[in-house]
């Protein structure tokens, strides 16, 4: 098993400091050997919403309001690595959806 914990910058932050914090997460995700399983503790600043065309494989419509471009990096990296964003799968209270908002 592998748990990853990171902590990304905010939606606000400069691009390049978001596109290097994506890239290094993606290099420690490539050390972790495919047939464990990863598990990535995080607090991305990234809001996937509730629209997931596109990424039907890896999440459900159960988020919260729209994709901000935290949740955009956040879904492709997901896809990328064919992981599930599981908590937008199955319906939840609103109350347990997010830590905060």
């Amino acid at each position: 098993m592998n748990i990853i914990q990171c902590y990304a910058p905010t939606n606000d932050s400069n691009d390049n400091i978001k596109d290097q914090f994506y890239e290094r997460l993606q290099s420690i995700i490539e050390k972790c050997p495919r047939k464990d399983l990863t598990i990535l503790m995080r607090d991305l600043n990234a809001k996937v919403g509730i629209d997931n065309t596109g990424y039907e494989d890896i999440m459900g419509r159960h988020g919260l309001g729209q994709r901000n471009k935290n949740g955009e990096r956040f879904a492709n990296l997901c896809a990328f690595n064919i992981w599930v964003i599981g908590g937008e799968i199955f319906q939840h209270k609103r109350i347990h959806k997010a830590t905060w908002i």
